[in-house]
């Protein structure tokens, strides 16, 4: 019976050393076009180095790559640039594929090397996205883990279905640290997300700095629902967002929400104003002044820090407005490098519709002149 006990156990012994890693396996996400598994394994080592053949933009791709791994492994990865494909390690070059685009990549997994080709430098950056997937989960950690750090040999192939892949971030009802929207960045990028919708303003709060508007900031940012102490980015600091995001091939798509959900420009500046409705004990009720002849000094709306949407707007006959609305797009647009601008246009409610269709109409004009 002894005899039997023992040779059931090498037999499962045996069975474990001939189970054959599976690259298939690895939930990867999003899941690749294609994944080809070849059953061995490479092994990242404290002796394995990063080389790149290419631009400094793949070096920087490299680098990042390395600072992603150091933590956990402990490993001080070397980065070098190398004009020649080395025999081991993780090795980033260029690819004259076209059929990849601008983010598609392909990664070779060999015993020995890992080679990670790409049209261009967002391709390699998604695919460094993958290598880190492809490693156990504790890569992720900040403090250096004791482990094997090994990814199953075979050939990935991938390229997006959608150019757009956008993740939203509303800083506006409650503010949110520039770190705060860094971590959000550095957790997007890891899903290959390539666009960040940042929602500036809201009637609870306005987060960016209009140098023309100073008041925007000054007084419409320091509330924020629930009567927090808010907050606001200064352009320098928008200008580190936007950047920290392009470092990650991530574009920012900044929104100003007109002509409703304004009343923290509103309750800054009382020429914006031409009477609007409040909310009031759950309902909403038509301020004193809403439908009068407008003032020709009205007075700044009350700080909001509620939840009802719908009830404050601009009005399209009030000469401030315009040159309110092309102050705020012609200064963020000059920081903005990206392609979009979002003007809102949601639950206008006490909007009339005739002015709503003008509205749009003239932000449109107003975001494509700058």
């Amino acid at each position: 019976m002894k005899i039997s006990y023992l040779l059931a156990f090498a037999m499962v012994v045996m069975a474990c050393q001939n189970q054959r890693p599976d690259l298939r396996s690895i939930p990867i996400i999003p899941q690749p076009n294609s994944i080809k598994a070849t059953g061995s394994v490479f092994e990242l080592r404290r002796a394995t180095s990063i080389s790149v053949t290419g631009s400094p933009e793949l070096m920087a791709v490299a680098t990042y790559l390395k600072g992603k791994l150091q933590p956990s492994t402990g490993f001080d990865l070397n980065v070098i640039l190398s004009e020649e494909k080395p025999g081991t390690g993780i090795y980033f070059k260029s690819s004259a594929d076209q059929s990849l685009g601008d983010e598609g990549y392909t990664i070779l997994i060999e015993e020995e090397l890992i080679t990670i080709a790409s049209l261009k430098p967002a391709g390699a950056f998604w695919a460094a996205q993958t290598i880190r997937q492809l490693l156990p989960a504790n890569i992720e950690s900040s403090s250096r883990q004791e482990g094997v750090w090994q990814i199953p040999t075979g050939e990935i192939t991938d390229s997006p279905l959608y150019s757009y892949r956008g993740a939203m971030l509303d800083v506006a009802r409650h503010f949110f640290s520039v770190q705060d929207v860094k971590r959000y960045i550095d957790l997007i990028a890891a899903y290959k997300i390539n666009a960040l919708h940042l929602h500036l303003s809201d009637d609870q709060g306005w987060r960016i700095e209009i140098k023309s508007w100073p008041n925007l900031t000054t007084i419409g940012g320091k509330t924020e629902v629930g009567g927090g102490a808010g907050g606001f980015y200064t352009q320098l600091q928008y200008k580190e967002i936007v950047s920290y995001a392009q470092q990650r091939f991530i574009t920012v798509i900044p929104e100003i929400d007109m002509p409703g959900h304004i009343n923290s420009a509103l309750a800054s500046y009382g020429e914006l104003n031409g009477g609007t409705i409040v909310p009031k004990e759950g309902r909403l009720e038509i301020a004193a002044n809403a439908n009068k002849v407008l003032d020709s000094k009205p007075k700044p709306t009350e700080l909001y820090t509620g939840i009802e949407v719908g009830w404050s707007t601009l009005r399209f006959e009030k000469k401030a407005t315009f040159k309110f609305v092309e102050d705020v797009v012609r200064e963020i647009s000059a920081i903005t490098p990206g392609l979009y601008f979002h003007i809102g246009g949601d639950e206008a409610q006490v909007t009339k519709k005739t002015e709503y269709i003008k509205f749009i109409n003239r932000f449109k004009e107003i975001v494509e002149a700058n």
